[in-house]
């Protein structure tokens, strides 16, 4: 049985000396999917103590956080996530601020500090601003993990110099790491760390070996004993037991799911009508078919049998149709909405009437470039929608893309699809499998250095070269790359020596976006875009390149031969002359 996410968790706090407790903490440790897709959380958050009303922003931050941080997409890394999360709700303390009277007198706002930890996978996630700490706990010392945001004027006087609610936007701190069983960890706000050492949470820890909450109510005594005179919170996180990398992976659920026959026509199957197969190949079968409550066109997609032993196959079959469902774009193929519970594992998605665009380009030998950037235009928009949520798709190719009859294009087939947010904490947490089509794959997946957005980005540009001219920009040169001495030898070929019809400018908008370094492409698929529209006066006046930069191999050929030429005349000069 995999080992499943376990840890112990104990916090307190005292108003202590003060009428107003203006700290505030809270955790949330799901099970299930929730904490498969999401991990555990716990904040705190400490409102400064010249505000009346900053005891409601710690509570609200806290709060906030937690709740909204488990309605993310599943699909974002934890990043980005809890970035967003807090960037909003600090606007949200901000907007509070200038409606009140506090607009006139910072320090009496809807301010307070925060941190948190959030546990996905094998990995820890750091977020925080502010004077709140957090620490690694060692048997003699407290590890300081967070930077105190503030800024110290004397030994007597200092301020807050970030945190929450204080400006119109703030900077997050951030910070990750591979957690490992044992480790304790332990939040705290000033009120508590500035009045406790090493010694006394190891005390703590060592007399509550059982239990947290006695172990952080006991330092919170202890600091309120040695003098502390403002609010003291803490939290004590203990890790017991981290998932297998293999149990980290993928959220999918397969267990319990039948693996389905070949299917034949007219077949009733999981409430769909199979009309006729499609295509079939070693590791899955298509068919069309209807369903049978809306009549509705359908594709049914099912592993084939010789996958079946492969659970890693498995497991990414099912993510197409889980990637479908969270992507919202007219360029990208849809999950067909029936949540009717399964007994076999397939995925439905929409049946699209039209042809692929490896169809398209044998159809139009050599299209108008308005035809191409038109399409071009289409497929970028559907890669869009999968950079929004952090995926990669891998696979762009001319059997990828449909173009139905409205010549509308769409995206399809998600198998080879990177999901930054269901990969994070796990060996797979870089894109960096060679998982696609290798002529269509940029050269960093090559040499093992990852993929980004700016790797679909090669791959539309690939495709947009060869809807252009039919060949490939590279040729094989790509799949032979295996170190960077050999990226520097990739050499593309001008695709106005295949279409001297098409501007000049056009060549070198590809070459960046086709250049074998990814920092030297386009920053976004919408510069990529923009350029192929309205290029810019980098792309203006380009020269043919030379033919020693076309194609080297022949240049150096055609200098040998001219070389051979020339002694072979300076030769027969040399005899022809007298006396020779």
């Amino acid at each position: 049985m995999a080992t499943l996410l376990r840890v112990s968790l104990g916090q307190h706090s005292l108003a202590g000396r003060h009428p107003v407790n203006q700290d505030f903490h809270g955790a949330v440790l799901p099970e299930g999917r929730p904490l498969q897709l999401k991990g555990l959380a716990v904040a705190l958050a400490d409102g400064i103590g010249s505000s009346e009303v900053s005891q409601v922003a710690s509570a609200a931050a806290v709060r906030g956080f937690l709740e909204d941080y488990y309605n993310t997409s599943e699909a974002w890394p934890v990043r980005r996530a809890a970035q967003r999360v807090l960037m909003a709700m600090n606007s949200w303390l901000h907007a509070q601020t200038q409606r009140s009277d506090a607009r006139f007198h910072p320090d009496r706002g809807y301010v307070c500090t925060f941190s948190a930890l959030v546990l996905k996978g094998r990995e820890l996630h750091l977020l925080h601003v502010g004077d709140s700490r957090i620490y690694r706990v060692h048997p003699h010392a407290l590890e300081q993990l967070t930077e105190d945001h503030r800024v110290r004027l004397s030994s007597a006087e200092s301020y807050l110099g970030r945190a929450l609610g204080a400006a119109a936007s703030v900077e997050i701190d951030y910070g990750s790491w591979t957690a490992e069983v044992g480790e304790v960890y332990l939040l705290a706000t000033d009120g508590a760390y500035e009045f406790l050492d090493a010694a006394a949470v190891r005390d703590a820890l060592q007399q509550h070996v059982d239990d947290l909450g006695a172990a952080a109510q006991a330092l919170a005594q202890r600091a309120y004993d040695n003098g502390s005179d403002d609010n003291i919170t803490l939290q004590l996180l203990r890790i017991d037991a981290l998932p297998e990398l293999e149990a980290a992976q993928l959220p999918v659920q397969r267990l319990g799911l039948k693996l389905p026959p070949v299917l034949t026509e007219r077949q009733a199957f999981e409430g769909y009508t199979i009309v006729r197969e499609l295509h079939a190949s070693a590791r899955s079968h298509v068919y069309l078919a209807n369903e049978d409550a809306s009549g509705r066109r359908c594709v049914i997609k099912t592993p084939a049998v010789e996958m079946q032993e492969q659970p890693e196959h498995l497991d990414r079959f099912l993510l197409e149709e889980w990637v479908a469902r969270r992507l919202d774009s007219p360029h990208v193929l849809q999950a067909v909405d029936n949540e009717r519970p399964r007994e076999h594992l397939f995925v439905a998605m929409e049946a699209v009437e039209g042809g692929t665009l490896a169809q398209w380009m044998i159809d139009h030998p050599r299209p108008e470039l308005s035809e191409v950037r038109a399409l071009v235009e289409q497929i970028a928009k559907g890669l869009q929608a999968f950079h929004r949520k952090e995926m990669l798709h891998q696979d762009l190719r001319p059997e990828n893309i449909m173009i139905d009859r409205g010549g509308t294009a769409k995206i399809i087939d998600f198998g080879s699809v990177h999901v930054a947010g269901l990969t994070e904490g796990s060996s797979e947490a870089r894109a960096t499998a060679l998982v696609g089509s290798l002529q269509y794959t940029a050269p960093e997946y090559f040499l093992g250095d990852g993929g980004t957005a700016a790797s679909d980005l090669f791959s539309l540009a690939v495709l947009t070269y060869q809807m252009l001219c039919g060949q490939l920009p590279y040729g094989l040169q790509v799949t032979r790359l295996r170190n960077p001495r050999d990226v520097q030898s990739l050499r593309c070929v001008p695709i106005r020596s295949l279409r001297p019809d098409l501007p000049a400018w056009l060549d070198a908008v590809l070459r960046k976006a086709l250049h074998p370094q990814p920092h030297k492409r386009q920053a976004v698929l919408t510069e990529f875009i923009a350029d192929l529209h309205s290029p810019g006066s980098e792309f203006q006046g380009q020269r043919m390149p030379a033919l020693i930069e076309r194609d080297p191999l022949r240049f150096w050929q055609g200098l040998s031969v001219l070389l051979g030429l020339a002694v072979l005349v300076l030769a027969g000069l040399l005899l022809s002359r007298p006396g020779a």
